[in-house]
């Protein structure tokens, strides 16, 4: 049999396979015998038609499994190639989020047909998920957890995960509620197991002091999970009942999302939830034009600087020969500051409270950096001078230093001021910092030009 090898992959035997009818019952066990991870990576390599004929070949229990592994992308383009009933099958035994992540994807009347086609249990909880808004935690929870009472023993407890643990999505922690729904505690699957058959629940379990609330942003959540190092949150209403929770699986998948987010925004680009390979041309132009369109408009201002001090530059055309390396260097410089400030917001150490504890630490690294561009550059300028222009090289290096400082302010700074007016701080990452600095890095230059060379 021709089971995948390093020389062979799956790729290569379904390529091998597909178009000959006499191979496809050897396929067919091919398929159902390889790894999940295996079939995953030929999927997402596969083209065209392919992808779907290969997905109707696995059984019903491996097809289920794997495309509940798939990305959204990968699952629209399997739920348009299959046939209805065999579509609204693989959804209806999707968990409850990932259906809505999925329904949400695809076009609203494929969805809302599909929606329609579900079981009255399924479509219920899948419309409660849905009444949420999009990036909350009620949009992404999932109702399918496991609910015990305090007045319940271990042994009694016990008993009721191996009834709820095929139908619900974790069984490792489990959430102890009241007669209203309100939760009291959780108790981890281990310590059930190892407690005394007749010790009472309320003795054994956890107060929990951290929950979420069903309107919690998304990337909240996902901040508040990984500080907690759970395998899952509690989601509670408005009157603190239990209505859901939200897994580390589905957490490590926003996480994603929001870094690529963020990585692209950071980049003078408008985000894409669509790979970059799957991405049409024009697409791509389209999300990268608005930035570079308004980056080309806004250096106009460089240019008004530059004309308004076109007679110190007359007066000594030299000083333009370090215009280049004065802005490269304010640029880079805010966008070091604004990066690690950035990332510390999205990682929870930074918040606006400690503005000036940031603004303080970039001053002293901007001092530090300053100095040690200066002296670089004064060294520079006095050798390629042959020891000449020291009036020169005090102007630039003193200039260079006030670029330095200047830079790293705007850079530490600006995020902060965006997180506090809801605007996303990757927007004040490199492109905008950019444009500020260096236009600020010419008026510094030209002031100390005019003040130190008299011209």
């Amino acid at each position: 049999m021709n089971l995948p090898t390093p020389e062979k992959n799956l790729h290569d035997i379904i390529l091998d396979h597909i178009n000959d009818l006499a191979k496809m019952d050897a396929l067919k066990k091919i398929l159902n015998e390889a790894s999940e991870l295996d079939l995953l990576d030929a999927l997402h390599s596969l083209t065209g038609e392919y992808p779907g004929m290969v997905y109707r070949l696995l059984a019903k229990d491996k097809a289920l499994d794997v495309f509940e592994q798939l990305d959204t992308d990968s699952q629209q383009l399997l739920i348009h190639a299959l046939t209805d009933h065999a579509a609204i099958e693989i959804i209806e035994h999707l968990p409850p989020d990932d259906r809505v992540r999925l329904l949400d994807e695809l076009p609203a009347k494929v969805a809302k047909k599909m929606l329609a086609a579900l079981s009255p249990n399924e479509r219920s909880m899948t419309n409660l998920l849905m009444g949420y808004e999009p990036d909350t935690a009620g949009r992404i929870m999932t109702p399918e957890y496991v609910n015990i009472k305090k007045e319940q023993t271990a042994e009694e407890a016990l008993e009721r995960v191996k009834i709820d643990a095929l139908e619900k999505e974790t069984i490792y922690t489990l959430y102890i509620t009241d007669s209203t729904r309100k939760l009291e505690g959780v108790i981890s699957l281990r310590d059930l197991i190892i407690a005394e058959p007749t010790d009472k629940i309320e003795d054994i379990m956890e107060k929990i002091t951290t929950t979420v609330s069903t309107d919690t942003d998304q990337e909240e959540v996902a901040h508040i999970l990984q500080k907690m190092d759970w395998l899952a949150i509690p989601v509670v209403d408005r009157e603190s009942r239990l209505v859901g929770i939200i897994t580390f699986d589905d957490i490590a998948q926003i996480i994603e999302d929001e870094a690529t987010e963020d990585i692209e925004i950071m980049a003078a680009l408008n985000p894409s939830e669509t790979p970059y390979l799957k991405t049409g041309i024009f697409r791509q132009a389209r999300n990268r034009i608005v930035w570079l369109m308004f980056l080309m408009l806004s250096a106009t201002f460089t240019g008004f600087i530059i004309a308004g001090f076109e007679e110190t530059l007359e007066a000594a055309i030299v000083l333009a020969t370090f215009i280049p390396m004065l802005m490269d260097t304010a640029g880079n410089a805010g966008a070091q500051s604004a990066t690690l400030v950035i990332r510390g917001m999205a990682l929870g150490d930074i918040q606006f409270k400690d503005l000036l504890a940031v603004l303080w630490r970039e001053t002293r690294v901007s001092i530090i950096c300053g100095i040690a561009l200066a002296t670089a550059n004064f060294a520079r300028i006095f050798i390629f001078t042959n020891g000449g222009d020291y009036l020169l090289a005090f102007t630039v290096s003193f200039a260079l230093i006030a670029t330095v400082i200047m830079a790293k302010t705007v850079g530490c700074l600006l995020p902060l001021f965006a997180k506090k007016i809801n605007v996303d701080p990757a927007v004040m990452a490199t492109p905008l910092i950019t444009t500020i600095v260096d236009a600020a890095a010419l008026i510094i230059f030209f002031t100390f030009a005019t003040l130190i060379l008299h011209i």
